[in-house]
Parts: structure tokens; C-alpha cells; sequence
């Protein structure tokens, strides 16, 4: 009898290591497969813990890193639109987020336009949770909005690495340089300034400017700013 009772011990015990090793496999199969995923995105969970904590809410951390998202992911749609090679966001807690542009050869104006982009789609995020919190009548949603707004607004302040200051360089660069033409990087020919393309991109600026102002002000009564 005691033989006998020993076996389905032994076969539950080989079964149960039958299965953790299969999942091992699974896992590891997956690690293989999706790491990446994990090396790509490691530095938005680490930045989501960060801001969590920060702000004491993970929803409200969760929400503020997909706002740096959105803005991150407008330069990353307008360089793919113009063909230029981009990185994937990478996040830095408490500091931001950046993508890497191969700006080699290209011209102040398209550069401007891959700046521009970040702000003009992290606004519309903001404007999106904004809509959404006063439907819901939802404080958290607008202040969070209300930050959001914050944030790309500072983006366009024209001072150095910012959105702004690259988008004012290539204003004053297209108003007062010859344009240079670039064929695989080499330049080829030059053109007379196009003060006409340096306005309409300080136009896109200014209305970009005030209408995230805009969307900060009218979002203030949250008592966040």
C-alpha cells in the first residue's frame, strides 16, 4: 500500500515540474521574441512608477506619461512623413522625454515643421483629456489636461534644445541665409533666403503659442495652475 500511495505522489510532483518547465519555455520564448518591446519601452514604465509616486496617483501618472507620449510621438509622425529617419521616444523621469532625428541635410523649415508637430499633437492630447474631463465632470482629467497644456506650452518658449528655440533658429536662419540644396547630404545649390517660408512659420509659431496659452488659462479654475 505504501508503494502504492508513493506513485500519484510522484506523478503530481512530475507533472507540476512538467508544467513550470513549460511555462519557463513560454516565458522565455516570449522574452526572446518581445524583449525588445521591454529595451524600447523600459524607460515610459520606469518614467510611469516616477511620476506615479510623484504625483501620488497612478492614474494620474499613467495620464501625464502618455501627454509626454502624444508630444514625443508628433515629431516622430511628421519626420516619417518627410522621410527622415527618427527614433522610437525615450523617456527620462522627471526631466521629459526626446526622439533622435537624423537632421543631417535638412533644411531650417523642415526641421521647424518636425518641432512644431510635437506641440500641435501633444496640444490636441491635452485638448482630447480636457474634453473628456468636463463631459465627465471630472477635476482630476482637467488638471491633468491643464498640465498638458503646460507642458507643450513650455516646449515653445524659444530658448535652446527646446521645440521653440529650433523652430526660431530656422526663422531666422530661412530669413536671412541662402537656402541650400542637399542631394544625400551633399549640398548642391543655393537659393536666395525665403523670407516668406521664415513668416509663415513664425505665424504657425505664434497661433500654435496662443492657443496652448489659451487652453492653460481656460483650464485653470481646476486650482492646479
Amino acid at each position: 500500500m505504501s508503494a502504492q500511495a508513493e506513485h500519484p505522489e510522484r506523478g503530481i510532483v512530475r507533472r507540476s515540474l512538467e508544467r513550470l518547465a513549460g511555462l519557463a519555455v513560454v516565458i522565455g520564448g516570449a522574452a526572446l521574441k518581445w524583449g525588445f518591446v521591454f529595451v524600447k519601452f523600459g524607460t515610459f514604465f520606469v518614467s510611469f512608477a516616477a511620476y506615479s509616486f510623484w504625483f501620488g496617483s497612478w492614474k494620474f501618472g499613467l495620464g501625464f506619461v502618455l501627454l509626454i507620449l502624444v508630444h514625443e510621438l508628433g515629431h516622430v509622425f511628421e519626420a516619417r512623413r518627410q522621410g527622415v529617419p527618427v527614433s522610437l521616444p525615450t523617456f527620462i523621469p522627471f526631466i521629459g522625454a526626446f526622439v533622435t532625428v537624423q537632421n543631417a541635410g535638412l533644411s531650417p523649415r523642415r526641421s521647424a515643421l518636425i518641432s512644431l508637430a510635437g506641440p500641435f499633437v501633444g496640444g490636441l492630447g491635452a485638448a482630447a483629456v480636457w474634453a473628456a474631463g468636463s463631459a465627465r465632470n471630472s477635476t482630476w482629467l482637467v488638471v491633468l489636461a491643464n498640465i498638458g497644456f503646460l507642458l507643450n506650452a513650455f516646449n515653445l518658449l524659444p530658448i535652446g534644445f527646446l521645440d521653440g528655440g529650433t523652430v526660431w533658429r530656422a526663422v531666422k536662419d530661412t530669413w536671412h541665409r541662402p537656402q541650400i540644396r542637399f542631394e544625400g547630404g551633399v549640398p548642391v545649390q543655393a537659393y536666395a533666403p525665403d523670407r516668406e517660408s521664415a513668416a509663415r512659420l513664425a505665424t504657425l509659431y505664434v497661433l500654435l503659442a496662443a492657443a496652448l496659452v489659451g487652453g492653460l488659462l481656460a483650464t485653470r479654475h481646476s486650482g492646479m495652475l
